[in-house]
């Protein structure tokens, strides 16, 4: 949240370790997005209702600007069995823009699971937003065995909270964590909107949930009707083929109303694909993406993504390559910097549509399985992309591309574009979690031909923006060659069509402040 000039983050945190366990909220500060300084955790557990830790949640503000959080809390009355509950916090003082101090009402637990819910599942409330003199929010919940559940909560007051009868919606996805519901502007304005307000001629709203059973984070458009406590997607399928945020490792993400720059910023945790004994050896593992800023696109089927113009700071020394034709089986490397820490835009253009391979339609909603079936070697238009954090021999080297695919069936005459990032081969390490993501593209590539992609390399991570931010891909990978001064960047083109690199412009990138030293 933005408080007082100051941006809080709020994250869970085993302060005795790297690995899972002793939770409770880390809590670090900036005045950009990109510089952190770390503060003493806000919240530990020290009630009933959270004695088994302070688990995730989020941050409100009051008519009066305070904020208050709402986080779940974990009681357990019988051995081996515990049930998850919904606690406030409130600043000790207000009027310290770090907000060093949080206290708990004695009123906690202030939403407990009732009936026949599943008390075990029942977690993660929302940002509140307020209509027709109520606040409301949701927790994620499930029911049965297969049914995710966003609860919906009312309430005059803050304190004492009913739950709405029927869910605000439900999906057939399995466990719903971290959900998070907001509104957004049509007409393909990027302007952020304050959570409370409602949907409209101009307003969608965007509900978000984390699946806990396969780690990914997916979101419906949809519109949202306060006075029958629905919201319904305006695609159908939307909760079977599933839009996501992140097609790469992006999980339990959050979304605030940033007021000092109108608009909306997205915040996504990236796990580890490193073992356990290196996580304990390096004494981190986890961290935060770069924030995004998101709004809906001209059309209004999805969203767009694209990092914060705060990062642009970090920019130093810059290399470019333009109208540079890149060959069937060639590529080029990009010389002059340093890239183990880079920024890298690049606009494509396919010179030829022909060469295209067929779709196979078993794969039409199964991106990934189609980009470890073709993965990067050889084909028609495309591979074409970048090979980052390579190696000088390129024994290492992931990486991030495109191949357009041509569409089967009698009404499908817009190629499938297909972003992939591929780290099978980006380390010698045997002991590495390295899968293949990917997600197909919304865009027309036979219209203009032209597709851009971005890509922030940070050392262990990847994370790419396709087509101005449609389709993104964040990626952990560990180079045991491609490191420091060590890592390259190329261009490379293992399709069977000229690919043009129109404009590419890569810089360096300063470190960042990463939980600097305490204020």
């Amino acid at each position: 949240m933005y408080y007082k000039g100051w941006y809080h983050l709020f994250y869970q945190y085993n302060p005795e370790g790297a690995v899972w366990g002793n939770i409770v909220w880390g809590h670090s500060v900036s005045r950009d997005l990109i510089n952190w300084v770390v503060l003493e955790p806000a919240l530990r557990p020290s009630i009933k209702a959270d004695k088994y830790g302070c688990w995730s949640g989020s941050a409100t503000m009051l008519p009066d600007a305070t904020p208050v959080i709402m986080y779940t809390g974990i009681i357990q009355e019988i051995k081996d069995w515990s049930y998850q509950v919904q606690n406030l916090a409130y600043p000790r003082n207000s009027s310290d823009p770090l907000l060093r101090e949080w206290i708990k009402p004695a009123s906690n637990p202030v939403i407990v699971p009732e009936g026949e819910m599943n008390k075990t599942l029942f977690r993660d409330p929302t940002t509140a937003w307020r209509a027709d003199g109520l606040w409301r929010l949701l927790v994620g919940s499930r029911e049965g065995t297969t049914r995710g559940v966003a609860y919906l909560y009312r309430s005059q007051d803050f304190k004492r909270w009913t739950r709405v009868r029927w869910p605000l919606h439900s999906g057939s996805t399995g466990m719903w964590e971290c959900p998070d519901f907001y509104p957004v502007m049509v007409g393909g304005w990027q302007k952020g909107l304050d959570t409370s307000v409602p949907s409209s001629a101009r307003v969608k709203h965007i509900l978000k949930n984390s699946l806990d059973t396969r780690r990914y984070d997916y979101y419906t458009v949809g519109a949202y009707d306060c006075n029958m406590e629905r919201y319904v997607p305006d695609n159908p399928a939307g909760d079977e083929h599933h839009l996501r945020y992140d097609y790469g490792n992006f999980y339990a993400s959050k979304t605030f109303y940033d007021p000092s720059k109108q608009r909306r910023i997205l915040w996504g945790w990236a796990n580890e694909s490193d073992t356990v004994d290196d996580d304990k050896a390096k004494g981190w593992a986890g961290i935060q993406a770069i924030p995004r800023k998101v709004w809906l696109e001209h059309g209004g089927k999805q969203l767009l993504q694209w990092p914060v113009e705060e990062v642009e700071a970090l920019r130093g020394k810059l290399a470019s390559l333009n109208d540079r034709v890149i060959k069937p089986g060639d590529s080029v490397e990009v010389t002059g910097i340093q890239t183990a820490q880079a920024d890298v835009e690049v606009t494509f253009e396919v010179l030829s549509m022909e060469g295209m391979e067929a779709l196979d339609p078993a794969l039409a909603y199964d991106a990934q399985k189609l980009c470890s079936l073709w993965g990067a070697d050889k084909g028609g238009v495309g591979p074409f992309g970048l090979w980052v954090l390579a190696s000088a021999k390129l024994q290492e080297k992931t990486a991030v591309f495109f191949r357009v695919f041509r569409a089967v069936g009698r009404n499908n005459t817009k190629p499938v574009v297909l972003m992939c990032t591929d780290p099978t081969s980006s380390s010698l390490s045997p002991n590495l979690y390295r899968p293949t993501f990917a997600g197909f593209v919304d865009t027309d590539i036979s219209q203009g031909k032209i597709i851009t992609l971005r890509s922030l390399i940070d050392r262990s991570v990847v994370e790419s923006f396709g087509a101005g931010g449609r389709t993104c891909i964040l990626s952990r990978v560990y180079p045991s060659l491609a490191t420091g001064k060590n890592a390259h960047l190329h261009v490379f083109n293992n399709g069977k069509a000229d690919i043009r690199v129109s404009q590419l412009a890569a810089w360096e990138m300063k470190p960042a402040l990463m939980n600097g030293a305490q204020i």
